[in-house]
């Protein structure tokens, strides 16, 4: 008997009905011979509604108390699921991040799992019962309740998964697995039968949110196959793995693209050696996340950098740099907003040159203006005019075939 994972998001658990049909799936892996651990979020939008209570009462809410009170909303749903189940006549058993055993480093609001007793749910299972566990949650080395931030079920969901040596890790959610790009927006996106850990972990990095990228590299580092499939359907999903099984000839195997870009240029700093770490330094320390960057120098042998940043974080970023120039020595600051970023991702480029190439001249033929390019092995970013993102996606979904079944040998 093998044990599998099973975790079912916000909107799957949203009311009653959803809590019964997930119990249903639930009963279902059970009845193929398995013993099944649960892991669930928060009732559809329980936890945002917590987040607004606090601020009702708080300006400015302590983040100790903000764990202990958001930790509430996963165990209304595990108490809930596991009275459904029981109802039914199977044994379940509920359990918060902390009675699973998962110890977390101290840091409110956004932990990361440094431990897993599997014992403690071993137990359950071994006495026949499904064990259902609250994700997003643990406990530190000095009992404080502690929340792993956003995407924190997944990330839950793996690690138990890994701790207990689980055959597969099911992600159960409101579509039915991973596909080329975001079928709500380009109709002839195609669910994938297979996608590496690397190119889901690209993915999910750059915009795709159907799973969390610190999930898929807890899922990378202890080998755990992943599912990415449908709470409301009985259809295969999309398996996340080593190496893909299916579709190995296609060279890009994904697009990914996401809006709210801002491209900020500080010209005019010293050619110095330093220059490079000590703008990104006095960044990073006061909390502005970076993304693309592109330096060059100019004829007066002095340096000028430009780098993206979500629009959100604009305001924070022009005030850093602006009260650090001094330090800096930059001459001028400039931005641009109403930027977008659309990239294509897949291990096939690593030994295909010319995708790159490919990709500008698709952008060039349909008007597509490039302003920012980064690359690694296994993609290649570009920033556009945010009007332009939807028409680039197109174009290159057509261009690189992604909306052709590709056929599998010997089917």
């Amino acid at each position: 008997m093998g044990v599998i994972v099973q975790k079912f998001g916000g909107t799957s658990v949203g009311d009653a009905e959803k809590i019964l049909n997930v119990a249903n799936r639930v009963i279902a892996a059970v009845e193929n011979g398995n013993q099944v651990v649960v892991v669930v979020s928060a009732m559809g939008k329980t936890t945002d509604s917590l987040v607004n209570l606090a601020n009702s009462v708080s300006g400015k809410p302590d983040p100790r108390e903000m764990d202990v009170l958001l930790t509430t909303g996963e165990q209304i749903t595990i108490s809930l699921l596991s009275m459904a189940l029981q109802q039914k006549g199977y044994g379940a058993v509920s359990l918060t991040g902390w009675q699973a055993g998962i110890q977390t480093e101290r840091v409110f609001g956004n932990a990361r799992i440094t431990d897993i007793d599997p014992e403690k749910i071993q137990s359950y299972l071994n006495e026949g019962k499904i064990a259902v566990v609250a994700g997003f949650q643990g406990i530190t080395e000095c009992g404080q309740i502690s929340t792993l931030g956003r995407g924190g079920s997944d990330t839950t969901a793996v690690a138990l998964a890994a701790s207990l040596n689980a055959e597969k890790c099911e992600i159960h959610t409101d579509v039915d697995g991973v596909y080329t790009t975001d079928p709500r927006f380009i109709e002839s996106a195609r669910k994938l039968s297979s996608i590496s850990y690397d190119e889901m972990l690209e993915m999910a990095n750059l915009g795709a949110g159907v799973l969390h990228p610190r999930a898929v590299e807890f899922a990378k580092n202890y080998n755990v196959t992943l599912e990415v499939r449908s709470s409301f359907s009985l259809d295969t999903g999309t398996l996340v793995e080593e190496e893909v099984s299916m579709e190995k000839n296609l060279i890009v195997r994904g697009l990914a693209f996401e809006s709210n870009v801002t491209k900020l240029t500080v010209s005019g700093l010293p050619n110095e050696l330093t220059t490079l770490s000590t703008l990104f330094t006095t960044l990073a320390s006061n909390g502005v996340n970076v993304d693309i960057i592109i330096q060059s120098t100019n004829q007066q042998n002095t340096t000028d950098i430009s780098f993206s940043v979500e629009t959100s974080s604009l305001d924070k970023t022009l005030a850093v740099l602006n009260e650090n120039q001094s330090v800096l020595q930059f001459e001028n600051l400039y931005h641009e907003s109403g930027l977008a970023k659309v990239s294509i991702i897949g291990s096939g480029m690593i030994s295909n040159p010319g995708v790159a190439a490919q990709m500008f001249q698709v952008m060039a033929e349909n008007g597509v203006t490039v302003k920012m390019v980064s690359t690694s092995e296994i993609k290649v970013s570009t920033v556009v005019e945010e009007e332009n993102m939807i028409k680039a996606i197109e174009a290159l979904h057509q261009a690189f075939e992604l909306d052709q079944r590709v056929p599998v040998h010997g089917a």
